[in-house]
Order: C-alpha cells, then structure tokens, then sequence
C-alpha cells in the first residue's frame, strides 16, 4: 500500500524552491541580456538554475508523489538546496553535489516506480534521470559546463519523450514505432559519446528524429480535436514539437560552439519553445495533484503560450538578423510569458480552492 501524501504545505515549500531557481534562472538569462537587474553575478549559472535547480525540484516533487512515502521528497529538497548555494555565493562544487544527491534520490525513487510498473517506458525515465545525475557529477567535479550541457538536456528531452510514451501506450501503432522509438533513443545516447566535433550534429538529427516520432504518434495528433484543458495540452504539445525540431535542425547545421548565434538559437528553441511548452500543457494537470488543488481551465491560458512560442521565433529571428537588441526584448517576452502563465495558474486556484 502507498504510503499517505505528506501535508500539502512541505509540498508547497518545496515547490517554492523550484519557484526561486526559475526566478533566478529568469533574472540571470535577462542579465546576459544586458538587462540590469539583480543576480548579474550569477549569470553563468543561468542553464543550471533552470536545469537542475527549477526541473530538479519540480520533477522530484511530481515523481516523490506518484511513488508515494516520504524520503522520495529529499531529492527535491537536495535540489533546492543546491540552488541555495549557488545564490548565495558558496562553492560552485558544493551547490553541483547538492544537485547530484538529488538527482541519485531521484534515480533511486524512479526504480522503485520502475519496479512497480515495468513498462518501457520507465526505463526511458530512468535513462533520463541518469544522464542528468552523471551531467551534475561531472559540475561538481570542475568540468566545464559545455561537457555536461548535453547530459543535462538529455535529462529534460528523455523524461518528457517517457511521460509521453506512457500516455500514448495504448494507441494502435505500427509494428516498427516502438523499433523505431529505440532506435531514437539510442542514436541520442549514442551521440553523447561521440567526440566534441560530432557530438552536437548527432544529437540534433536525433532531436529531428525524435520531434517526427512524437510529432506522428502522439495521442495530441487525436486530443486536438477536442475543447478546453484538453485542446490546450495538445496545442500545446504539437507547438513544442515544432520547436524541438527547430532546435534539432540548429544543432545538426550548424553545432553548438558556445558564443554563437546558432548556439543561443537552439538552446532556447529547445529549453524555451519545446520543454517550457510542455510545461504550460502539463501544469494544469500535474498542479492539482502536487498541491491538492482545483484548478478551473481559461482559454486565457492561449494566450502565455502564444507569448512564450512567438518570443522564441522573435529570438530566432533576430539572430538571423544579428539583431542584439530585438534579442533583448524577445528575452523579455519569454519571461513575461511565463509570469502571465503563473499568474493565470494561481487565479485559477484561488477562485477555486479544492474541497
């Protein structure tokens, strides 16, 4: 039997953690920007405030529920704590081995669930939840952050291509999807180990390989049909398809040498356009749940999600033009895209407090 949830306010406390790295993450990206706001000395932690601090907890706490008991929920504490300690100016190595305990207590919850449900599907989970625990490992032990980049998206891309392989399992599909979704799979992997030259390259044909698969075989293809909440996590999906294979196209051109228009592109287009699309479509789902609420769905919520896709094409476009200062203000409308968006969830929770 699951043990009891925990009370709502230690989930919320928690959240709160993740909140903080996304507001730090949100600060930083604008600060490199040139936007003069606070925390411009964190700048450099921008990818991993948002990486491992906002997804650590939020993944954590999404999964330390569905598994059920109590220490599963010190993965998304070791998280938080790891991004008190990049914010307030301890050791870089000590805020990445916080990161790293949370990522092992997160492996660790994860198999349990693995060995509870042995579907194919966990076993994405759990490569994913590895790629980003040997991504903080090697932080925490003074490599740079272009070596670990890669593990530590491998950690968001696999876990979003997991979740939507479960709810997607039962739709009549070819014999060759499910060949076809492994050797996606390994072809990403495999590009991990590649050497640095054709390292980047590989891994976006295997993000363009991946956006077509889910893209065909995703039941958003059959949900865009239907009306409210559910309508709106399928717009919501498709769109962050289209951006994952714009990021996938990006990287097989033109690489990911840091510094370079192409790097910045695909990097938002995917942190950005895909994975903080399919956060604005699954929030609504997963928030009831996390913190014992009832939300109510707005098509208000359309319109953060247009903000947010048409601020990443801005972006795109203004590298193309080598245009600094419509980067900018693209910058700015993708923060503001996401505030709108919080701020939307937390009216819709307000008016309807669950019983």
């Amino acid at each position: 039997m699951r043990a009891p949830l925990p009370p709502r306010w230690p989930r919320f406390a928690l959240l709160l953690a993740g909140m903080l790295a996304l507001a730090a993450g949100l600060l930083t990206g604008l600060a490199r920007l040139g936007w003069p706001l606070p925390l411009t000395q964190h700048a450099p932690w921008h990818g991993p405030l948002m990486l491992c601090g906002l997804f650590g907890v939020v993944i954590g706490l999404e999964r330390a529920v569905a598994v059920g008991g109590r220490w599963p929920y010190l993965a998304p504490l070791a998280c938080g704590a790891g991004t008190l300690l990049l914010l307030t100016g301890q050791a870089a190595a000590a805020a990445f081995w916080a990161y790293a305990l949370g990522f092992a207590l997160l492996l660790a919850s994860t198999g349990r669930a693995a060995l509870r449900q042995g579907e194919a599907f966990m076993a994405v989970l759990l490569l994913g939840v590895f790629c980003g625990l040997l991504g903080c490992v090697l932080l925490a032990l003074g490599a740079p952050l272009a070596e670990a980049l890669l593990l530590l998206w491998s950690f968001l891309v696999l876990t979003i291509a997991g979740e939507r392989l479960e709810l997607s399992r039962y739709l009549p599909r070819p014999r060759w999807a499910a060949p076809a979704f492994a050797g996606v799979l390994l072809a990403l992997l495999g590009s991990l180990a590649l050497p640095a030259r054709w390292q980047a390259p590989a891994y976006g044909a295997s993000l363009l390989l991946l956006a077509a698969w889910l893209a065909h075989f995703d039941l958003a293809r059959r949900t865009l049909r239907a009306q409210g909440l559910t309508r709106f996590v399928a717009v919501a999906l498709l769109a962050g398809y289209l951006q994952l294979a714009l990021a996938g196209l990006l990287m097989l051109a033109f690489g990911l040498q840091a510094g370079t228009r192409a790097y910045d592109g695909a990097l938002h287009a995917l942190g950005l356009g895909f994975v903080f699309s399919m956060v604005l479509g699954h929030a609504p789902l997963i928030a009831p749940a996390l913190l014992r609420v009832r939300l109510r769905f707005s098509a208000l919520l359309y319109l953060p999600l247009a903000l947010l896709h048409a601020s990443v094409l801005l972006r795109l476009g203004a590298l193309a033009l080598d245009d600094f200062a419509l980067r900018r203000h693209s910058g700015l409308g993708s923060a503001a895209a996401l505030l709108l968006f919080l701020f939307l969830m937390l009216f819709s929770g307000l008016r309807r407090p669950a019983p």
